[in-house]
């Protein structure tokens, strides 16, 4: 068979396989590496991979891109499973609140935050929006990850959080970046619902996620279960909704109070509970028992300059699988960098560098129900490689801060070389 890119030479191949469920405990470290790899490509898909010799199968022509990776060390393409890609406007002008000490719930209620972004975002034209995601898809495939989640949630009305999913599914249809969308209209009280909570609830579940599910633009709903946000039971009803119109259920729980949303997202079977900063032993237990991933967000933490962090290692030592991804969003995590999430991951959760590529890699992707066809170098699976120019994975984490990427080859064409974008439009 004659193939179309051959992978060579590889210091190290990072497989990360695991279709079937995502990687818990020590199955987050154990067989993801192969020393002096190879892997090969044909179409949009992986056909073989494999240690030192190239079995004879395995062909190359005058066509084939060879790549020798002698040095250098190669990964799936990573999953960027939580982030808020698409919105308008910035927020830079919180920082200096923020090292004054004012804390996120009370800039929300300043009018400041989330409900900024949204003031933002519903003046942006579809265009705009769309130019400024563009972008910072650009840099997250320069940075190696090939799949992403967007959330909604900055419209907080129909035709808004409408526009924003528009723009998510016409990124996705033309950006290499894959982007799965959830609906999170549950992400704040809008200023014209400020009096009228339940008002705002009902018009979510009577007239928004029906037309959103009905439009097909979105797999997921997403809800914040926080104190001064959404209460366990208000979001308990939007999730219960939700799964009758056929959502996937996702829940933003326990960032900054043991609220209960840990043990929620339990209760009602979500594929991911996201945060999990105060989060309760009761309710990682229940997400253990109920088979819900956790997507922890470092960058988050960091940026918030609170200094607490969430405990991934107690999660991982009871068998809950973990991902991490960067919460790209305007205001508490403005950077679409997963290299430097992952160097975060490491030094302030203390996570090991092959339980992070992991996370970042074949369980991200059974966080957004992609596994079967990304998040690991295995054959059949999708062309997502990263090839990195560092020796091992443990120099990635370790040197922070850079683009570690040499090339990206996503589902079988090279769209990243030598730290640069090619044409592909």
């Amino acid at each position: 068979m004659e193939v179309d890119i051959l992978i060579k030479n590889a210091s190290q191949l990072a497989t990360c396989a695991g279709s079937e469920r995502p990687r818990r405990g020590k199955e987050m470290s154990y067989d993801i590496l192969i020393e002096d790899g190879w892997v090969a490509i044909k179409g949009d898909r992986i056909v073989g991979i494999g240690k030192e010799s190239i079995p004879g199968e395995i062909e190359t022509g005058p066509d084939t891109l060879i790549i020798d990776a002698t040095g250098k060390t190669v990964v799936p393409g990573f999953v960027d499973s939580h982030t808020h890609l698409v919105h308008g406007g910035s927020r830079e002008r919180e920082l200096a609140m923020k090292l004054e000490g004012v804390s996120y719930l009370e800039i929300l209620n300043r009018g400041g935050g989330i409900l900024s972004t949204v003031r933002d975002t519903r003046a942006a034209s579809e265009e705009q929006l769309l130019e400024k995601a563009r972008k910072s898809l650009d840099i997250m495939l320069l940075h190696g990850t090939t799949t992403v989640e967007a959330k909604s949630g900055y419209g907080l009305n129909l035709d808004d959080e409408i526009k924003c999913l528009r723009v998510a599914k016409e990124l996705n249809d033309t950006h290499p970046v894959d982007i799965v969308s959830t609906f999170m209209g549950a992400h704040a009280i809008p200023e014209e619902y400020r009096d009228d909570r339940g008002g705002y609830i009902d018009y979510l579940i009577e007239e928004v996620m029906p037309r959103v599910i009905r439009l097909k633009l979105a797999e997921f709903c997403d809800v914040f279960c926080e104190k001064g946000v959404f209460s366990v039971e208000e979001s308990r009803k939007i999730l219960a909704r939700a799964r009758e119109m056929g959502y996937g259920l996702k829940v933003h729980a326990d960032e900054i109070e043991p609220v209960g949303g840990a043990e929620l997202a339990g209760e009602v079977g979500a594929v991911s509970a996201e945060h999990l900063l105060a989060a309760s032993d009761r309710g990682l237990e229940m997400m253990k028992a109920n088979r819900v991933i956790a997507v922890l967000l470092p960058g988050t933490s960091f940026n918030l300059y609170t200094g607490k962090y969430a405990r991934a290692r107690d999660m991982i030592n009871m068998g809950l699988p973990l991902a991490v991804a960067t919460d790209y969003n305007p205001g508490s995590c403005p950077t679409e960098n997963i290299q430097l999430i992952m160097s975060l991951a490491c030094l302030k959760m203390k996570m090991t560098p092959e339980e992070v590529i992991t996370a970042a890699t074949i369980n991200g992707a059974h966080a957004v129900g992609r596994a079967k066809e990304t998040g690991s170098i295995e054959v059949g699976k999708k062309a997502d490689v990263v090839v990195l120019d560092v020796p091992n994975i443990q120099y990635m984490p370790y040197h922070f801060g850079i683009n570690h990427v040499d090339k990206v080859i996503k589902k079988g064409k090279l769209v990243v070389d030598n730290q640069k974008l090619l044409k592909f439009n």
